[in-house]
């Protein structure tokens, strides 16, 4: 579930329906919906060539069958008037009849094939569709900066990248295949009206084409409301999550949250059905009107088709012809148009897709990355570092500059807010300093593969992640290539305590976790907080990132875990930020970092003879023990 980042921006007004739009700005919005058809197609070929082909074989069948059973019907009729005419008798005039209505039958079993055969094909390339475009979209936001994700217009553009898009993709493709089916079809159908009446023909077709400039006009806007909405949809999204998953359902009840937050989920819902009620209210009066138009038209020439056969101009046989094409000439027509209104808002909201698909990594990367040491020589260093959030105006680090040794075990401390985890992500390069330089054994980050970095660097954040997945691939996850290293997993899980964890469980390393799925089993703060521990010691890397690593757990288990913890990293950097004294003052140098700057540096006892903000700390943290 996708939680909308605690950011604001400025909100634009809904786009009003009665506004006049520039008729140059419409067009432009045409091409860029149309320019997208191609798009859409590869999307489809992509997920199911075999199936595209035979929509395409289907199309054109499909597209000669209303004029071939139109003409079979017609010499149907001049047989039996034939038979009528010439007194032939009932059995010669059905024998003449036979090959005709068989030919008629024939056309309609094919018909009714090929209708099942399209239903088949879209139910299997709209679920092959809908799993393709999801795994681009998930591709392309691994594939994103952190910075994304840190802002709620990344959000919105997810949203309306993901809403619809295998049901439009897929519109898009079987409103082409029906575009050109009628386009054959009707060009089959102008050349018999043609033939018969071009005045006809003019009005059965230039009824329909108010239809479709209004119908065009309600489909951008249906796309612009949705699209302005986006964050309405996500924050109803956020709601229903928060009432229905595990990890919020115990202060819901508690705080008697249910009945408020739901009154605001509904608040939303009816403010966003209310727009697009009203807008499909319009959408079907104007339908209602044009179409009128349209049914008039078709009656006019009826007409005239009855009028030209009592006259004697044409047969019975060519009046249920011509008959026939009238109907199915201007509902192909209407149907040329309304494939293009769909393919016009179908295009839109593949716009929204396409846009999110183009976005681009904002970290820089080098073509020629220099190789990343196996083991570090010089150490890493911060050199006059500074940094601020995309979009923000306050540094959240300034003027950093800290040098840690191979094999050296330093802890950061401080209040909450004053840079310590943004100094971790400027470490794993999550994010790129805005001044200054960070080096590891003097050569600057940017210059190494951003992968082949965070391989060297086992980090566990405060706010891990807890997977609804085993013991063994919560584990598993720190070092993914080695997951199905048994013996690995073991020791990782023992450096970290998991193993006291597993003991308690009935499938050991191999019981799944969480109440997600069917017999998992939830675990205690600090339980989950060893298997954290453990993730970290999977990783075989050479600097070893600790974010409040034992903030879940008693006294007993953090001073049992710390005693080893020197050990554990032996060789090796060490960061640790804690609140906890008792843990920091085993590393070798404790840094104080205070509104973004280092303000203290030195050992445990060195702060604690200069008398500053650390030693303070330390004095009111004892006190609370004595």
């Amino acid at each position: 579930m996708i939680v909308t980042p605690p950011r604001t921006r400025n909100r634009r007004a809904p786009p009003s329906p009665e506004s006049p739009k520039p008729w140059r700005k419409r067009l432009e919005e045409y091409r860029t919906a149309y320019a997208n058809i191609p798009g859409a197609f590869r999307l489809v070929w992509n997920a199911d060539r075999t199936s595209t082909i035979i929509m395409a074989l289907i199309t054109l069948v499909s597209a000669l069958l209303p004029i071939s059973q139109a003409w079979v019907a017609a010499l149907i009729i001049n047989s039996v008037e034939q038979s009528l005419r010439t007194g032939a008798g009932a059995i010669i005039g059905l024998q003449a009849a036979i090959p005709l209505l068989v030919a008629e039958f024939g056309l309609v079993l094919l018909g009714a094939i090929i209708s099942q055969v399209r239903r088949l094909i879209e139910h299997i390339l709209n679920g092959r569709l809908g799993h393709s475009i999801n795994v681009d979209i998930i591709r392309k936001a691994l594939a994103l900066d952190l910075q994304y994700f840190e802002d709620a217009d990344f959000y919105d553009k997810l949203q309306n990248a993901r809403r619809e898009a295998d049901f439009r993709a897929l519109g898009i493709i079987n409103g082409t295949f029906l575009f050109v089916q009628n386009v054959i079809t009707l060009l089959t159908f102008i050349v018999a009206l043609v033939a018969f009446n071009p005045l006809i023909a003019l009005i059965l077709f230039g009824a329909t084409i108010p239809s479709f400039v209004a119908q065009g006009k309600f489909s951008n806007l249906y796309f612009r409301l949705l699209t302005w909405r986006a964050p309405e949809f996500r924050r109803m999204q956020y709601l229903e999550h928060v009432l229905t998953v595990d990890s919020s359902v115990k202060e819901v009840k508690l705080f008697g949250l249910g009945e408020p937050m739901l009154k605001r989920y509904t608040d939303t819902f009816w403010t966003i059905f209310k727009e697009d009620a009203r807008l499909a209210r319009q959408r079907s009066v104007v339908s209602v009107g044009w179409g009128m138009v349209a049914t008039l038209s078709y009656y006019a020439a009826f007409a005239w088709i009855i009028f030209s056969t009592v006259s004697g101009v044409i047969s019975i046989g060519l009046m249920t012809f011509y008959i026939t094409l009238f109907r199915q000439s201007q509902g192909t027509f209407q149907g040329i148009f309304d494939n293009l209104n769909r393919l016009y808002e179908n295009g839109l909201f593949m716009d929204n897709l396409f846009g999110f698909l183009q976005l681009k990594p904002q970290m820089p990367t080098t073509d020629t990355p220099t190789p990343t040491p196996e083991h570090f020589t010089h150490g890493l260093e911060f050199k006059n570092v500074s940094f601020r959030y995309p979009g923000r105006e306050d540094w959240a680090l300034q003027d950093v500059n800290l040098h840690i040794a191979p094999g050296e075990k330093i802890a950061l401390v401080g209040p909450n807010g004053a840079g310590k985890t943004t100094l971790i992500k400027l470490l794993t390069r999550l994010y790129d300093p805005t001044e200054g330089q960070i080096l590891l054994d003097g050569v600057d980050l940017r210059e190494y593969h951003p992968d082949e970095l965070r391989k060297r660097i086992g980090v566990i954040f405060q706010d891990f992640v807890k997977y609804q997945l085993t013991l063994r691939e919560n584990i598993g996850v720190g070092q993914i290539d080695a997951m199905d290293d048994t013996e690995r997993v073991q020791q990782a899980a023992e450096r970290g305590g998991a193993d006291e964890v597993a003991d308690t469980l009935p499938g050991g390393i191999d019981t799944l976790l969480g109440r997600w799925f069917q017999d998992g089993h939830e675990l205690s703060g600090g339980q989950w907080q060893k298997i954290a521990l453990g993730r970290a010691f999977m990783r075989d890397s050479e600097v070893l990132v600790l974010d409040e690593p034992t903030a879940a757990l008693d006294a007993e288990h953090e001073y049992e875990i710390f005693q080893r913890f020197r050990e554990l990293t032996e060789g090796k950097i060490a960061v640790l930020i804690s609140h906890r004294f008792s843990t920091v003052r085993m590393a070798d140098q404790i840094v104080v970092i205070e509104q973004g700057r280092v303000s203290e540096m030195g050992s445990h006892q060195e702060l604690l003879e200069h008398c500053g903000t650390y030693a303070h700390l330390f004095e009111l943290q004892a006190s609370g023990y004595r």
